[in-house]
């Protein structure tokens, strides 16, 4: 048997027609960062990094960008995302690509330097894309994340007159200094520059 639906009662309509009819400037500004902001990469969401992780910048006007750095989160996509927004951590990276679906999140400007690459000349110069997961696990390395991951570095890549080769797309673990071993022997560079090339 099916029960009676209960309709909103006059007073509530009327609340709402009221509410719909306060002008736009009479409501609170948003705080700074909370909404929606325009992104680099037209598919990504922004869900920006704390200020005090990145440098704030003008690239490529005095910084050309010649180079996109691959990176593994070592964690799930959530945490790395409050990571970034932990202005103690002192970390970020301009996207973070989940590994369930492909998802981009932009989390730095591209305009600005993301603290990524644990080398301040390749962070000038370079976009760092983080990915969910484990360099030990290859499960998290779906078709999806590689497939949305590649999309995103090609658009870095055509936007920037980036090269689409190995010695333009390169691992953590191939920055000057670092002691970081992602994306690791997981990841299948051969199938991501076919994606790279074809997207």
């Amino acid at each position: 048997m099916e029960r009676t639906r209960n309709l909103p009662g006059r007073r509530r309509i009327l609340k709402g027609a009221a509410l719909a009819a306060v002008p736009y400037a009479l409501l609170p500004e948003a705080r700074a960062g909370a909404g929606p902001r325009t992104v680099d990469y037209p598919l990504a969401e922004w869900l920006p990094a704390h200020a005090a992780n990145r440098t704030a910048a003008n690239r490529p006007a005095g910084r050309p960008v010649d180079r996109v750095v691959i990176h593994v989160t070592q964690t799930l996509y959530a945490k790395a995302l409050t990571v970034f927004q932990n202005p103690r951590k002192k970390v970020s990276a301009h996207y973070l690509v989940r590994s369930v679906d492909g998802h981009v999140a932009q989390c730095v400007r591209e305009a600005d330097v993301a603290w990524h690459a644990g080398n301040w000349d390749y962070n000038t110069r370079s976009i760092g894309i983080e990915h969910e997961g484990w360099v030990d696990r290859p499960a998290f390395f779906t078709d999806a994340l590689y497939e949305g991951s590649a999309r995103l570095t090609a658009s870095v890549c055509d936007r920037y007159g980036i090269p689409k080769d190995r010695a333009h797309i390169i691992g953590h673990y191939e920055v000057p200094g670092t002691d970081h071993t992602d994306p690791g022997p997981n990841w299948d560079w051969v199938r991501y520059l076919r994606l790279v090339g074809r997207a």
